[in-house]
């Protein structure tokens, strides 16, 4: 018979700091992390328990580090230094996964492709339209941001994608974007544009080989989803 959650009993600050040292930042659960960084409590709390309020409050570690840092000082009375230390550390997250998804020289699915771009685009709130540039091996040959816009939407140029794949002997083209809605569901402008860049693409022997839309949570590949595979007069 497993305890009731009152009757188990809680780390102290203290504690939390030992099993860090001991065991390993592996080791400790999203509160004990968050923490760790807030160093102390408030009103009564400790940093753990103040650390469950806030987690609790915001939903996830996700939501969280969605929020811009005047939206964290406000809860739970963070204050200007905690919730600079945590917008610090999430931010510090986020460009880790960039820089290491950087590194990557190939693309083999849209899983690739979406730890290489959610952390860029995820916390966005505008739209951004990316091309990827890549070989018969699926090498990356270049990535480049084509454009930037409002929370509903970006002007994307087919002719200039198609001139600059023609300019890096590409073979093929990958198409990214992000809903900063959150909402990975391609509009009907999405699926306009990508039919028209595969015609495009195609008098060129170039090969769009997914389009794949970027949200802080689920995200969408139109290869995945079976677009590319239907014939053309059902992709309408």
């Amino acid at each position: 018979m497993s305890l009731p959650e009152s009757a188990i009993p809680r780390l102290t600050d203290a504690q939390v700091r030992e099993k860090l040292w001991h065991q390993g930042t592996a080791s400790l659960s999203d509160v004990e992390l968050l923490s760790i960084l807030l160093a102390k409590g408030e009103g009564g709390l400790s940093a753990l328990e103040l650390a469950e309020r806030v987690l609790k409050k915001t939903g996830s570690l996700l939501q969280l580090s969605l929020m811009a840092p005047r939206e964290l000082r406000m809860i739970e009375n963070l204050g200007l230094g905690r919730a600079a230390h945590v917008a610090t550390a999430l931010e510090l997250g986020r460009r880790f996964r960039a820089q290491e998804a950087v590194l990557k020289e190939t693309l083999e699915s849209d899983r690739d492709v979406i730890e290489m771009f959610q952390p860029r685009l995820a916390a966005l709130n505008h739209e951004e339209f990316w091309v990827v540039y890549l070989n018969t091996s699926n090498k990356i040959l270049d990535q480049v941001r084509i454009s930037q816009g409002g929370v509903s939407g970006t002007i994307v140029d087919v002719r200039l994608i198609i001139k600059r794949a023609l300019e890096r002997l590409a073979s093929a083209i990958l198409l990214v974007h992000n809903h900063p809605s959150g909402n990975p569901t391609p509009s009907e402008q999405d699926q306009r544009i990508t039919r028209q860049l595969n015609r495009a693409a195609a008098l060129f022997d170039i090969r769009i080989i997914d389009h794949v839309i970027i949200t802080a949570g689920a995200c969408h590949s139109f290869r995945r989803d079976g677009f590319f595979d239907a014939p053309e007069s059902e992709r309408e």
